[in-house]
């Protein structure tokens, strides 16, 4: 179906406002984005006279779908807490389209999510970015793999020292992780030999990701809270030279001018949380503004489910109010986390090209006080709130719902 979002406060994020904007898709896409937008005959206008039209937002770093709401044992997939190494391992196996947090994640104008494995394990696994509505997670599938997740300080160190095995110490920990990609080098050269002398080779799962990693093709997010931590992460980038995302970063801005200065991305958060743990002696709504004036490219992350993930867009208000720019939060939560998982091609902004997921707000969506009315990804609504009441559509009965 091909709609057209006129008479908007339109929000690209990555250009100016347009005051009675218009957005234009056409099969899922957008063609067109401005004041004086030619409607084709047949488009369904929608109206948004009044109303804030931005992307949909961006969640860098969440659990959705693998650590379900309201399920309890049954629906915790995060972690395989059995080997340090965990690489092999796919986020996409485990997600659950029926999890009640996507229909959360609309209702807070959050319309694609990187879902990531937990942080028990030193190497976790392959992360995966999907929209957040489907029948099938291979229906909302964006990219896999998008990352692979890797974790310090004090998550695997207790995971696995009180198994009584390695790694229950920090230096045991960066020992595994050195460890392996020791051997996917190693691997890699085999690799490479036996393809030159026309052998067989038997492939390994673990290490075939770890080269992609290797290989710059494939982020590493590491998950890290305390600054000497975060200077291990850096520490082992520089030996083995991958790509480096910051996850969590909570003392990241006592080394900002380190981080900004060697290109290191930080997704910051979650903020909503209380000090439960030494690692977040330092947490604070004024670290984002932070990292952003020292020059690091800044997303925002819930980490869902710690903090829900309708509440991503209130995070980035509260940091607004203790200093962080208010554009640089509109785009911590749109185009930096797209740009920084690799997704800028599809989402995060309004422009020619780039996916219909598009969302009205009731007003400024930094304002608390205003709500997502309508949302709309690749073009179709999923989501809608009229007179107190939400209704996200149901995937199962797209054609009779009309959606």
């Amino acid at each position: 179906m091909n709609i057209a979002i006129t008479s908007g406060y339109v929000v690209p994020v990555d250009g100016d406002p347009i005051d009675g904007g218009t957005v234009l898709i056409q099969d899922g896409k957008i063609v067109a984005v401005g004041r004086d937008v030619a409607v084709p005959e047949g488009t369904t206008v929608v109206d948004a006279a009044g109303g804030w039209v931005l992307p949909g937002f961006v969640e860098a770093h969440g659990h959705l779908g693998v650590y379900e709401e309201a399920e309890g044992w049954a629906g915790q997939d995060t972690n395989e807490m059995t080997d340090p190494n965990g690489a092999r391992l796919r986020a996409l196996d485990a997600i659950n389209p029926a999890d009640l947090a996507f229909g959360d994640a609309l209702s807070g104008g959050v319309t694609t999510a990187v879902i990531k494995p937990g942080s028990g394990n030193p190497i976790g696994g392959q992360t995966v970015a999907i929209k957040c509505w489907g029948r099938s997670v291979d229906e909302m599938l964006l990219k896999e793999p998008v990352s692979v997740k890797s974790a310090l300080g004090e998550n695997p160190k207790r995971v696995y020292g009180d198994q009584k095995k390695l790694p229950s110490t920090r230096q045991g920990v960066a020992a595994v992780i050195r460890d392996a990609f020791m051997k996917a080098q190693d691997y890699k050269a085999r690799r490479a030999a036996a393809e030159e002398e026309g052998k067989p080779f038997d492939r390994d799962g673990t290490l075939e990701i770890l080269v992609r990693v290797l290989d710059g093709e494939l982020p590493w997010c590491q998950h890290t809270h305390r600054a000497d931590d975060i200077a291990t992460a850096l520490r082992l980038a520089g030996e083995f030279g991958y790509r480096l995302v910051i996850n969590h970063g909570t003392e990241g801005h006592l080394l900002a001018d380190t981080l900004a200065e060697r290109n290191v991305p930080v997704i910051i958060g979650p903020l909503f949380t209380s000090r439960s743990k030494v690692e977040l002696r330092q947490r604070s709504l004024r670290n984002p503004g932070i990292l952003a004036r020292a020059g690091v490219e800044l997303a925002i992350t819930t980490d869902h489910p710690v903090v829900p993930i309708h509440f991503l867009v209130h995070q980035a208000t509260l940091a607004v109010k203790e200093g962080l720019d208010r554009d640089a939060a509109l785009r911590s939560i749109t185009v930096n986390p797209a740009r920084i998982m690799g997704l800028d091609d599809r989402v995060g902004a309004l422009r020619p090209g780039l996916d219909g997921d598009v969302v009205i707000w009731s007003g400024d969506p930094l304002d608390v006080m205003s709500r997502a009315l309508r949302v709309f990804i690749s073009g179709r609504e999923v989501y809608s709130y009229t007179d107190g009441e939400s209704v996200v559509a149901d995937p199962y009965y797209r054609e009779a719902s009309g959606r």
